[in-house]
């Protein structure tokens, strides 16, 4: 192989991703030294999104949306943007003008070197007497989607699955049928802060057994390839 060959090979090897857990529903993906982040909310680092270029909210619930931790993420670099749903952007727009952008189900956009679908309307159920919110999930490279607080289905195979785990809207049987019904080489555990170490093993096992992917949790600062 002559050196030019050599070159144009490299040229066309695919760049590596690499996924942060930080806590409860927030993960921070990165790919040729550019950043995006999803959901840092109240639950998270209170530094979750400072660093990001892209920053992605499935919806305005505060574990998965909060205001201080946001604004500090648009402050520390004014390239940084956001894409959202309506209900988050309307509170963050009229601050930081033109770098606040509203998404919704069915679109396209690029951010930070990263393609993203979004899939998804609407939070899922809490109890009837609770209104379900909207809720979208995001579809990043086409191999990692994050679905927020719904298990919505993203429509064609991915490599990565972020599976929430634990929440007051699921219980453990929607989960596995959630992971049956998407399908991924393996599925992450997040929106996990409200299940404690005493029962994970139950998850673990029962997931892993049961879902028919292959089924790991990281703690927050774990990294990992996909």
């Amino acid at each position: 192989m002559t050196a030019e060959n050599s070159q144009n090979a490299a040229s066309t090897e695919p760049i590596a991703l690499t996924l942060t857990k930080k806590s409860h529903s927030c993960i921070r993906l990165e790919k040729g030294g550019r950043t995006l982040v999803i959901d840092p909310g109240g639950f998270s680092e209170r530094d979750a999104a400072i660093g990001a270029e892209a920053i992605l909210v499935t919806h305005e619930h505060p574990d998965h949306f909060d205001e201080e931790r946001l604004r500090a993420g648009l402050e520390a670099d004014p390239a940084a943007e956001i894409w959202t749903l309506r209900s988050v952007a309307e509170r963050l727009g009229a601050a930081f003008p033109g770098r606040v952008h509203t998404v919704g189900d069915g679109d396209t956009f690029s951010a930070a070197g990263f393609d993203i679908q979004v899939h998804g309307e609407l939070h899922a159920v809490i109890h009837p007497d609770i209104p379900r919110v909207t809720n979208i999930g995001f579809l990043i490279d086409g191999s990692v989607f994050h679905p927020g607080d719904a298990l919505t289905l993203p429509g064609r195979p991915v490599d990565t699955l972020m599976l929430p785990v634990m929440a007051p809207w699921n219980k453990i049987s929607e989960v596995i049928d959630y992971v049956r019904e998407v399908k991924p080489r393996r599925a992450i555990d997040v929106h996990d802060a409200l299940l404690t170490d005493l029962a994970r093993p139950i998850y673990d096992r029962q997931i892993g057994e049961l879902g028919g992917a292959g089924h790991g949790r990281m703690a927050p600062g774990d990294s990992t390839d996909l």
